[in-house]
């Protein structure tokens, strides 16, 4: 068994079951409190004036040092991208920042956010729980935020549901996982950094499970259930998963994290989720990956496209192992077989295992920290996913908020190819569509043409397109044309490369002159399919995403993100765009390529908003069918008794 005693006041070793042997508890451990007060006190100006040095220093100017942050002290990185440049700042003004707040992405009110923890469904409301900084739009003093919402779309914001309180948490309530117990009841697993910066596992229930808000949740007065094991660092163990049954009837969970360079899912077992067995395999392992932070693990149906409960096990499952990656922000996932009895998992493709650099992704884009889980309303599994900013931090500080989660995603295995994941925004995202336009376009080669839907910065784009096909045979009959082995969308310089059968697709967020546009385009090559698609093809295609003109500013980092898209023969080129002010989620082929981008443009806002559809083709004639909405807000709003259909509990 596992053992906290190392980290356990003395007081706290005991059995939480009865409310008396909680209240004694409490009684017993007021002294103690009383010079943890004193010395929380001390620690807390301490890392106040660590704050101000680190973050305050972290908002220099671009051509100063960051110095070490209060993330990297207590072992996790802020997880933004540094933005130093050697000009100075843009001149934000508060009428470009109002503009760049989403209308139906769920962010809060105001400050910094990051990880989706512990999401679920109970008694008619989801309930979403989220790291954030009630004090600063940037990273440190982390707390639970808490929503709920009937759909997914309109949340309303709930008082806070765990805050670092505990010696074993001072230093953060970190990102966790729910799991719903044979009876019914739920239990919360989190990552706490204890007083001094150590990672280690807590447990908090609901207080009140007649309750549909779950308003008010109990730590468990043994906290912490599982410390970092011998050989594991004591900043690198967080991030417990959700758990499921195993064949003899406990539960499982793992837990990221490394050993030297290898990346690691640790695994423990346990009937009460108070004591645990730690197994001496891992549940997998890749070398050279560094950290793997919030680890997924979950089943996907190999012939329907349903979502599955995570303990769902048998011929026609496959599962999903998807890590965080510390090293380079990227979060990578694989399929493969997992074996109950010895609590392992083997990727089905070790050339694209987890972490990899030629492994696959969720996002190609601005995706991070991502969690699932199974929502039992609807029998589908639900993708949430943590976009951050990619502006400058004292742009974040000025305009007084950081980050948005992205649009839910339903998740399931393709069912065609079997060898990629596919996601698409959830249904409910729809009922926020407006008006709409339907267009049928043919592009010429080197065209550029406006899409008249007036204001297009909240739009939801469906399209298909066809290229000529005399233009592709004669393309595949000139012998001077080279098979394009080496296209990436990263390093192959953008939408204005023209080839002879793409860039072509709609520049959004895009300004009268196209000074500033983003381009969100396939380009096809000639070659072959990758071995994802199972077939081999004449047709290579890429999906991408070019921020590199999306803004005049020169504090934002603005690269080209995409990938291969598998395209199966007889399918025509698919792309859905989600446009909501300063972010857009591209869906590549029903979702077998996803890319998510933050886009902060200075004359393309509010009105001067345009949308085109463009072909930098050299050659190609391209047909574009494709049907634009306007998109309501989600009016996302404090909770009011109202609201909630509940009488007010103030």
């Amino acid at each position: 068994m596992a053992s906290t005693e190392s980290l356990l006041p003395l007081t706290s070793q005991q059995d939480p079951l009865s409310r008396s042997d909680l209240n004694s508890e409490t009684r017993r451990r007021r002294p103690i409190k009383l010079h943890l007060a004193v010395y929380s006190g001390f620690l807390l100006i301490a890392l106040y004036v660590t704050l101000i040095v680190t973050h305050d220093g972290s908002r220099v100017k671009n051509d100063e040092t960051t110095t070490e942050s209060r993330a990297y002290l207590a072992g996790v990185s802020e997880k933004r991208v540094s933005n130093d440049r050697e000009n100075e700042a843009f001149p934000w003004n508060n009428t470009i920042l109002s503009w760049q707040r989403t209308a139906f992405h769920f962010q809060p009110e105001k400050n910094w956010m990051n990880d989706p923890n512990g999401p679920l469904y109970y008694k008619g409301w989801y309930h979403f729980f989220y790291q954030y900084n009630p004090n600063a739009a940037v990273w440190g003093d982390i707390v639970w935020g808490h929503a709920v919402s009937k759909d997914l779309i309109h949340w309303l914001y709930l008082p806070f549901a765990l805050v670092p309180d505990q010696w074993y948490d001072a230093n953060g309530v970190w990102t966790g996982s729910a799991t719903f117990l044979d009876d019914g009841s739920i239990v919360m697993l989190y990552t706490g950094s204890t007083d001094k910066f150590v990672q280690v596992q807590n447990l908090a229930y609901p207080e009140d499970l007649s309750d549909p808000l779950l308003l008010k949740w109990t730590k468990y007065p043994g906290n912490p259930v599982l410390v970092p094991p011998p050989g594991i660092g004591e900043k690198d163990f967080r991030d417990p998963t959700t758990a499921w049954k195993t064949s003899a009837g406990k539960w499982r969970i793992t837990i990221g994290s490394k050993v030297n360079k290898t990346g690691i899912s640790l695994i423990y077992d346990t009937t009460d989720f108070k004591t645990y067995e730690k197994h001496d395999t891992w549940l997998h392992q890749v070398p050279n990956t560094g950290m793997w932070e919030c680890v997924d693990f979950y089943p996907v149906s190999k012939t329907k496209t349903k979502g599955l409960d995570t303990s769902v096990n048998g011929r026609d499952v496959k599962h999903i192992v998807k890590a965080s990656m510390d090293d380079t922000r990227i979060d990578h996932y694989a399929i493969g077989t997992y074996y109950d009895s010895n609590a392992t998992w083997v990727p089905d493709n070790p050339a694209i295992d987890v972490g990899v650099s030629t492994g696959l992704r969720y996002d190609y884009g601005k995706y991070y920290a991502s969690k699932t889980f199974y929502d039992q309303n609807k029998g589908r599994r639900i993708l949430w996913g943590w976009i951050g900013e990619s502006d400058s931090e004292a742009a974040d500080v000025q305009k007084g908020w950081s980050s948005v989660q992205g649009i839910p995603r339903t998740v399931v295995l393709d069912t065609k190819t079997k060898k990629t994941l596919v996601q698409w925004p959830i249904k409910e995202i729809e009922s926020l569509r407006l008006t709409s336009k339907k267009f049928h376009m043919k592009v010429e080669p080197g065209t550029v043409v406006p899409v008249e839907v007036g204001p297009a910065a909240q739009l939801d784009i469906e399209a298909e397109f066809t290229i000529k096909k005399s233009d592709v045979d004669i393309i595949f009959g000139d012998d001077s044309v080279d098979t394009d082995k080496e296209f990436s969308c990263e390093t192959s310089g953008g939408s204005t490369v023209r080839g002879a059968l793409g860039p072509f697709g709609f520049s959004v967020l895009a300004d009268q002159s196209l000074s500033e546009q983003t381009p969100v385009y396939f380009y096809v090559t000639k070659g072959k399919d990758s071995k994802l698609s199972g077939k081999d093809s004449k047709l290579s295609t890429f999906f991408c995403t070019d921020t590199s003109r999306s803004t005049k500013a020169n504090d934002v980092v603005k690269p080209v993100y995409g990938s291969f898209v598998p395209v199966l023969k007889g399918e025509k080129l698919t792309m859905r765009i989600i446009i909501d002010h300063s972010i857009v989620e591209a869906f590549g082929q029903g979702g077998r390529t996803c890319i998510s981008s933050r886009v902060y443009p200075t004359n393309a806002i509010y009105g001067a908003t345009k949308l085109y559809l463009f072909n930098n083709a050299i050659d190609a004639t391209v047909t574009a069918s494709f049907k634009v909405w306007q998109m309501n807000s989600a009016f996302i709003h404090p909770f009011s008794a109202d609201d909630l259909g509940v009488p007010s509990r103030t």
